[in-house]
């Protein structure tokens, strides 16, 4: 899974940009393993309750990161849960004993139509085509198979927040970031031939705007 560390607005201080790969390296060496600050936990109140629609089958969490959602799917019923992240070094930060292989979002190493349902927490960003994205998860669904992802709110993106994180010896980093409108993402949706069951904008206090957008959505048949 994929987050925005704390911006330090106040502090003139010029961060290091860095590559994905290098990037996620650095940041698993200080990654915390839930929730830690209030946008994921937003994110969270609306995702955790619909990962039961996993119950009785496979699921499969895309970006999974240190392995947050793992858990979570097998507390919800999941009968087979597995774990997909493009960084060794965020995988060997999950709980031991949960099943992950490395790998591409874009090029999963799964047979088409093998899932009941896919996750996907915060990582969309990190795909330049949401498009391309969207039509690899819903390959490896089964047909009236559940999708459930998240990604930033272009609202809250339009703050000007970078991604940034403060790796093991406090030195800010920036990863890239790709921005995705809410019309881009039901595009997507449309065109790879998923039905949206809901979409949900949760906001980290009463007085702010959505910071997630949440989007819930049927592979059809």
């Amino acid at each position: 899974m994929r987050l925005f560390g704390t911006a330090r607005w106040w502090r003139r201080e010029t961060p290091e940009v860095v590559g994905l790969a290098r990037g996620y390296a650095l940041w698993a060496e200080a990654y915390p393993p839930q929730a830690h600050n209030p946008v994921m936990a937003a994110e969270e109140s609306v995702v955790v309750p619909l990962l039961r629609y996993g119950r009785g089958g496979c699921a499969l969490d895309v970006g999974t990161g240190s392995g947050r959602n793992l858990g979570r799917l097998r507390a919800a019923g999941a009968r087979r849960v597995i774990g997909i992240d493009l960084s060794p070094a965020m995988l060997a930060q999950r709980a031991a004993g949960s099943a992950c292989a490395c790998a591409d979002a874009c090029a999963l190493p799964f047979a088409a139509a093998t899932f009941d349902l896919v996750s996907s927490s915060l990582m969309a960003g990190d795909v330049r085509d949401i498009g391309v994205l969207v039509a690899e998860l819903r390959r490896v669904l089964k047909p009236g198979g559940h999708l459930v992802y998240s990604d930033f709110h272009p609202t809250w993106m339009a703050r000007r927040w970078r991604r940034t994180f403060r790796d093991a010896t406090g030195r800010l980093c920036e990863l890239p970031f790709h921005a995705h409108s809410i019309e881009e993402h039901l595009a997507a949706l449309a065109a790879h031939g998923f039905e949206v069951a809901q979409i949900r904008e949760p906001r980290a206090s009463a007085v702010d705007a959505p910071v997630v957008a949440v989007f819930h959505a049927v592979r059809g048949r």
